[in-house]
């Protein structure tokens, strides 16, 4: 069974910098992308950044410049290094892995960690 770990969210200050990781494991063969998707109280779940196998990325618009995020394909993990945050970014933020099997793609979410940034 895939399982997603995430771990790095916590408290931080207005243009404080956090780091977000992700570890997948169990039955995974092939990723075709990893990504991080957030939701305020109140808000839709929105996508912040994602990474697909070949390297290429993409990124909201409201965090482009200051979120990077990265993987390292040998760990099956992935990171989301957020600088000069600030009091919109907060959210619970969720990891997401998009598993191929044919033709077929399929999703999987972790537990989702909070992240609160003070002002």
């Amino acid at each position: 069974q895939v399982r997603l770990v995430e771990s790095g969210g916590g408290l931080v200050q207005a243009g404080g910098s956090l780091g977000l990781s992700c570890a997948a494991s169990g039955g995974i063969f092939s990723i075709n992308a990893m990504g991080w998707y957030r939701q305020a109280p109140g808000n839709q779940r929105e996508l912040v950044a994602v990474i697909r196998s070949g390297g290429s990325t993409n990124y909201a618009d409201s965090v482009e410049g200051r979120f990077t995020i990265s993987r390292d394909n040998a760990k099956n993990t992935v990171y989301l290094q957020m600088n000069s945050v600030k009091p919109e970014d907060t959210a619970v933020y969720y990891c997401n892995v998009r598993v191929a099997i044919d033709v077929y793609e399929y999703d999987y979410w972790g537990q989702g960690t909070q992240v609160t940034v003070s002002s």
